[in-house]
């Protein structure tokens, strides 16, 4: 399991909204600039991000909102999900082009292939992403809430 902690924004009947800030490796890394994710990560640092927490039987109300919880994706679930998302365009786009340049000698004719199979494999992206979002196997859950400390005053304003 991969854990996140996050911060409880809002409530659903059957979900929750958890708002996770990405957290930049960046510093202890020895590539330091010659890495694009360190430029990226140098424009917008402490990036926010919110994902919707499905509760299995569990009620909204044992989470309220601005708690601090812990929520985990199984790691296959996140390496499944970037093989479709890397792998299948990649793969798509090579076996069209293979498939055109056997039939036709034209390396243009290929390079269009090559383009057919690339936008076919992110089709095949969206409808995987489509199809597999309610699957539980894929949604993250709730594994830990945290208590807050009283000391700690926080306001929180509704997005509504």
């Amino acid at each position: 399991m991969i854990c996140e902690r996050g911060r409880v924004v809002a409530a659903d009947d059957n979900a929750l909204w958890v708002e996770t800030i990405q957290q930049s490796s960046c510093s202890s890394c020895a590539a330091k600039k010659g890495c694009g994710q360190g430029l990226m990560n140098s424009l917008h640092d402490g990036r926010r991000n919110q994902v919707r927490v499905a509760l299995d039987g569990q009620s909204a109300g044992d989470y309220p909102i601005g708690s601090d919880v812990d929520i985990a994706i199984p790691e296959s679930a996140l390496l499944g999900g970037a093989f479709v998302v890397y792998l299948l365009p990649l793969l798509s786009m090579l076996g069209i082009m293979a498939l055109v340049a056997q039939w036709y000698e034209s390396d243009g004719l290929a390079a269009l292939g090559a383009v057919l199979g690339f936008l076919l494999g992110l089709m095949a992206v969206r409808l995987h992403a489509w199809t597999s979002r309610n699957n539980p196997r894929f949604q993250p859950r709730v594994i830990g809430l945290h208590k807050a400390v009283a000391s700690d005053v926080m306001t929180f304003v509704d997005p509504r």
